[in-house]
């Protein structure tokens, strides 16, 4: 009886130790988040970036207790930004924004310290968002063809605006000018809010820009949207064709953001990021809240994401050329 005993409580005392040993073992993956992570976005807070992670962020943390802190270093092209996302440990708690931007900053800069392709691992995209083409409401150009046709007729007579040189807007601008043989600059502003006030001063004839830059001047009827560079037309802007369909074919600007690990991340913890992420851009408060900001939702997959961001490198790469732009 005491022989069955002693066993019994060696039986119990292994199975606790074997207990204890599983949990010692448990990868560290498996008890993640344990703390809050770390998102570097390469903008200023109030932007529309700023504003989409912030929300997608909020609402993962409302159905998970998931924290997170944003940091916004803004400047530099994204290489600040993108420095503090590849200078953190591959653990899970340093992420960042990366988007199609970052795929133009590859061919404008001479070099660069960082490769996005090794040294980051994709996540998931969030959203996207075509480039638009305004002008005056009180202006005479109520069409695209009718832009052009008073551009030929009158070269060197137009300005075109973007925001800063080497953004996607400002080459845009230039892929345009490009296409219908113009001779009119394109004028660079540090920010959307300088650019639109331009084209209402008629500093500007033609703005190129995202919807979430136009709206806020739209709603007194002081600005004019006239053509998409989507592939189509956009649910957010349906009465607006585009410049494919209103006969310049292969004008594209699609936009896009992303969120990206340092690489090495575990799988397990970009899988487990990419499942909430997938929920939460599916909420109707959330595709709600994208509509005002002038965007669609556009999850993925990991690897859907470095499909789209090779596709864009070596897309953007081919316009740079073409235009003759030097780093």
């Amino acid at each position: 009886m005491r022989a069955i005993s002693l066993s019994r409580r060696r039986l119990a005392t292994m199975g606790l130790l074997a207990a204890s040993s599983a949990f010692v073992a448990r990868p560290a993956w498996a008890q993640y988040p344990l703390k809050p992570i770390r998102i570097f976005l390469p903008f200023a807070a109030g932007g529309i970036g700023d504003i989409t992670f912030r929300l997608v962020t909020g609402k993962i943390t409302e159905r998970t207790g998931m924290q997170f802190v944003i940091e916004n270093r803004p400047g530099a092209g994204g290489i600040t930004s993108a420095m503090a996302g590849k200078g953190s440990a591959p653990d899970g708690y340093a992420l960042l924004q990366i988007g199609n931007s970052y795929a133009v900053s590859a061919h404008l800069f001479a070099t660069l310290p960082y490769d996005l392709l090794k040294d980051f691992t994709s996540v998931s995209t969030l959203a996207q968002f075509d480039l638009l083409l305004a002008t005056r409401a009180s202006g005479q150009f109520g069409t695209l063809s009718r832009l052009v046709e008073f551009d030929r007729a009158n070269p060197q007579k137009l300005n075109f605006g973007a925001i800063s040189a080497g953004s996607t807007q400002n080459i845009a601008a230039e892929m345009f000018k490009s296409l219908i043989g113009s001779k009119a600059p394109v004028v660079p502003f540090k920010s959307s809010p300088e650019l639109i006030g331009a084209l209402q001063r008629g500093d500007v004839d033609v703005a190129f820009d995202y919807l979430a830059a136009f709206a806020p001047a739209m709603g007194d009827n002081q600005l004019k949207l006239i053509a998409s560079a989507g592939t189509k037309r956009s649910a957010l802007t349906p009465d607006i064709p585009t410049v494919v369909e209103s006969g310049w074919p292969g004008y594209v600007v699609t936009s896009w953001n992303g969120v990206a690990a340092p690489a090495g991340t575990p799988r397990e913890i970009i899988a487990q990021l990419n499942r909430e992420i997938t929920v939460v851009l599916q909420l109707p408060e959330v595709k709600a809240r994208f509509q005002q900001l002038g965007m669609e939702p556009a999850v993925s997959t990991p690897e859907g994401m470095d499909e789209r961001l090779q596709t864009d490198i070596a897309r953007w790469g081919g316009i740079i050329t073409k235009l003759g732009l030097q780093p």
